[in-house]
């Protein structure tokens, strides 16, 4: 064989070989790609209905849609009246706070109150000093300190004393620091008021400590 015909053959197989190459990615290119992977969680899988189960028509949906609505519409309603009550509850709350937020200056306040009374009451029993021109005006001068004082708390502060005496014993208002059976009488009644009680405001901050009569056959006041 000459050394032309080697060299043609040798061409020959040269060039067949890029051809099957070639078929070999053609034919994996013609291959059916992979199914997909349902649990791909990127992949949303479609519900598919029921077998024999008939789609709703447009009323059944109309009415599904309207009972959710009326069911939101009523929870709505109910969250409005409870954010209602809550803001009601929290203005008063805020109210009181505001009203009453001198109670404890005020209880302070009470004592020396009590004293310009005693200091009052213990001149009172003085009629002797009442002809003294000094004393006299000292004594007006104490009383006048005194309504003074009490018609600013009154006034600006909604502070208010209350008197006791023949008034029928309330165990929310007065604290019996005495009781003395009474005939004649068919409940108990405050005889001597010994300390004023005050309101503030419609509040009570303060009892009355007072003497109680009480009838003779009947227990005593509950205090």
């Amino acid at each position: 064989m000459s050394k032309h015909s080697h060299k043609s053959a040798a061409d020959s197989q040269d060039q067949e070989a890029p051809v099957e190459s070639g078929e070999k990615v053609q034919e994996e290119v013609l291959a059916d790609p992979p199914p997909p992977d349902n649990h791909d969680p990127g992949i949303a899988e479609e519900k598919t209905p029921e077998a024999g189960a008939e789609p709703l028509s447009w009323e059944q949906k109309y009415a599904e849609y309207e009972a959710k609505l009326a069911d939101l519409s009523d929870q709505l309603l109910r969250k409005a009246a409870d954010f209602e009550n809550f803001r009601k509850r929290m203005n008063r709350e805020k109210q009181e706070l505001t009203e009453f937020a001198n109670q404890s200056l005020l209880l302070d306040l009470l004592p020396v109150i009590d004293d310009f009374q005693r200091a009052v009451n213990s001149a009172e029993n003085y009629s002797s000093l009442k002809s003294c021109k000094d004393f006299a005006s000292f004594y007006e001068g104490i009383i006048m300190i005194e309504k003074q004082l009490s018609s600013m708390l009154e006034s600006k502060w909604a502070l208010r004393r209350f008197n006791s005496e023949g008034e029928p014993f309330d165990p929310n208002r007065h604290e019996a620091l005495q009781m003395e059976k009474t005939a004649g009488i068919s409940e108990a009644v405050v005889k001597d008021d010994f300390i004023k009680g005050y309101f503030l405001k419609d509040r009570v901050i303060r009892y009355a400590k007072v003497k109680v009569l009480v009838p003779e056959g009947g227990e005593g006041p509950i205090t």
